[in-house]
């Protein structure tokens, strides 16, 4: 799939006419060209704002509903992810997941892939143990499984939580993560996203791994795509921020009443931050995805590594789907170390340049035996290791990691 080139600029400062996804990231959410005027846009710091005494729509009254410097984010975001609508920022990654829960209806079923990000699994378990709507937990890589879960028939429904009386009824929310966090599956996102719609499912993405740079799950019939701003997209490992954007309205109210009511908003100033990481995102991505594959091919040949998961390997069970529905295949990868998990934790503690933390997506190369993390699905293997590639050289990354596989 080729990157969609902008179609029309977004209300924020932007130039008219097609541009490459490489483009839209240093442009978009650019200032009025004006005599005069800033470059970038500045960081506003008000709580509150001049107003008519009766608020009109868009007016901005307090900042708990809106900031001036949040528009150009929200705007480069929506460019990015062909969103018809300014994305919505929020306070952190787990923000954003807690509203896109939220329009689960009260009693709904939500189908979650059992391989997610940590905070989405715990969150929704959460919702789950306290009534609110039924999980049925699916392999979101096996299609025929999430097709079955969606239509609530026996075969499909994994394990799930919640209400037993609701095992037959169809979803109301297909949560997809493409590649998945840590195992990195690949979901059919086209197909399960044409058939959430069939059954009325809403269809919400979390696209943190990819960016929108390298898969775009709107033009693939997601509904809402969802990010962990403080990986890929802001980029240095310095802000904690979320974000969602959609292209429907009425989602797009409701999002935006959920984090004014929950207060669920982002500091000026770490969204101005994140703006500015956005500016190289595209340098960031070329680098750590080029260096992640070099890295992948050569830890398959390594006598310590018992198996590497990356879909760019062509052996990889998502590569095909991959290779159809990503610019590229990202810059995670996860090895599973011969020696079990004391032998993966072994090498997490012995790297020199790559830190041993729990996070991915920054400029710098991090490590981590996810197991070893509370609440970390059983079906993750004790001795992998997740590794996000970050923008050193390789044959730096790759040294060390030798030399902490070799001791």
């Amino acid at each position: 799939m080729s990157p969609a080139p902008s179609e029309s600029p977004v209300p924020h400062g932007h130039s008219s006419g097609k541009l490459s996804p490489d483009t839209v990231v240093v442009s978009a959410g650019r200032p009025p060209r004006e005599p005069d005027a800033p470059v970038n846009p500045p960081i506003v710091l008000s709580s509150t704002f001049h107003g008519t005494g009766t608020p009109a729509p868009g007016e901005r009254v307090y900042g708990r509903y809106s900031n001036p410097t949040w528009d150009p984010f929200e705007a480069a975001l929506a460019e990015l992810e062909g969103a018809a609508l300014p994305a919505l920022v929020y306070s952190s990654g787990l923000a954003a997941v807690a509203a896109a829960l939220s329009l689960v209806p009260a009693g709904g079923i939500l189908v979650m892939p059992r391989h997610s990000y940590q905070g989405s699994l715990l969150l929704a378990a959460g919702e789950a143990a306290n009534g609110r709507f039924t999980i049925r937990t699916v392999d979101i890589a096996n299609t025929a499984e999430v097709l079955a879960a969606l239509h609530g028939t026996a075969s499909g429904t994994g394990s799930s939580t919640g209400d037993a009386a609701a095992a037959a009824a169809p979803a109301d929310m297909l949560w997809i993560e493409s590649p998945t966090n840590p195992m990195l599956e690949v979901a059919e996102i086209e197909v399960l996203a044409a058939a959430a719609r069939g059954v009325g499912a809403l269809v919400v993405a979390d696209n943190t791994f990819s960016t929108p740079l390298v898969t775009r799950p709107l033009e693939l019939g997601a509904d809402v795509v969802l990010h962990s701003v403080t990986k890929y997209l802001a980029g240095h490992s310095d802000v904690v921020l979320g974000a969602l954007a959609t292209s429907d309205g009425e989602l797009h109210a409701r999002l935006h009443q959920y984090r004014s009511l929950h207060g669920a908003v982002g500091g000026p100033f770490e969204v101005w931050l994140a703006l500015r990481g956005l500016r190289t995102l595209a340098l960031r991505i070329e680098r750590s995805q080029a260096s992640a594959g070099t890295l992948a091919q050569r830890l398959l040949a390594h006598p310590q590594v018992e198996a590497v998961r990356y879909p760019g390997l062509p052996d990889d069970a998502g590569h095909e789907r991959a290779a159809k529905q990503m610019d590229g295949f990202g810059s995670i990868l996860c090895i599973e170390v011969a020696g079990g998990a004391a032998a993966a934790q072994g090498v997490a503690e012995k790297v020199r340049l790559w830190l041993p933390a729990t996070s991915l997506g920054g400029v710098e190369s991090l490590i981590e035996r996810r197991r070893r993390q509370p609440g970390e699905p059983l079906t993750v293997p004790e001795n992998l290791l997740r590794l996000s590639v970050g923008i050193e050289n390789v044959e730096d990354l790759w040294a060390d990691l030798s030399q902490a596989l070799a001791r």
